[in-house]
This record gives C-alpha cells, structure tokens and sequence, in this order.
C-alpha cells in the first residue's frame, strides 16, 4: 500500500471508528460521497449520504460499541481512487455476542475531499 493510500485510508478508519463508538450518524454519513452504496449488516442497499444516516440511525443504541479494523489492505486504483479491505471486529460491551466481518470500501476524492463512494460488508464465513 501506497503511504499517501496508507494514510488517507488511516484517517477516514480513525474517523469512522470514533463515529461508530458514539454512533453519530451525522458524523458517519459525513465520510461518505453524494452518491455512496452501503451495504451494511442487512439486505439493504443505501443509498447517498442520507441513506448511510438512515442505516446507523436504525441500529440498536449500544451503550459502548466498538470497531477494530485488522488485517487493512489499500491500494491506489488510480489518482483519484483508493480501494481498501479489512477484517472489522465489533464489540458492543456485552450486549451482543462480539463478530467480525469482512469490509471493503471504494474511496473517492470528492470536492478535494477523499469520500467513500462504496461500502461493503460480508460474513466471514464460508459461503460455498
């Protein structure tokens, strides 16, 4: 990984971190483009800024939610484009038994800004 990838993609996982663990939808929505795809832990498609809002704002109100990224791959898919995918542990203080998943995201430079354009998260168990 490219350490201009390295440390763009380290900045936003830091941000998304700290809005995950107060679940501030404003916050996380903020990370993403105008025209982002999330597909989170449900079915859904959402779509756009207002979309991801509505995701984090459907989930339960843990009390103390956390999200580790381990095993974090970036590369630079061209001058404005940054491919990343990790493993994402979750631990919700007890509330819900603790699980990881496998997450990827499409970062874009949005407005002078880098945006994650798509999100994407799966089962890290084996589907066939």
């Amino acid at each position: 990984m490219s350490s201009e990838a390295d440390a763009i993609v380290s900045a936003i996982i830091a941000k998304w971190c700290a809005g995950f663990a107060t679940l501030d939808a404003a916050a996380l929505s903020s990370l993403y483009a105008k025209n982002a795809f999330f597909f989170g832990s449900n079915p859904r498609l959402y779509r756009g800024r207002d979309g991801v809002a509505d995701y984090f704002n459907g989930l339960p109100r843990w009390r103390q939610p956390s999200a580790a990224f381990s095993d974090v791959q970036a590369a630079q898919a061209g001058p404005d484009l940054i491919n990343m995918g990790a493993i994402v542990s979750f631990d919700l203080a007890g509330e819900r038994e603790e699980f990881s998943v496998k997450m990827s995201w499409v970062i874009l430079r949005e407005d002078g800004d880098w945006k994650i354009v798509n999100h994407h998260v799966s089962s890290r168990d084996p589907m066939i």
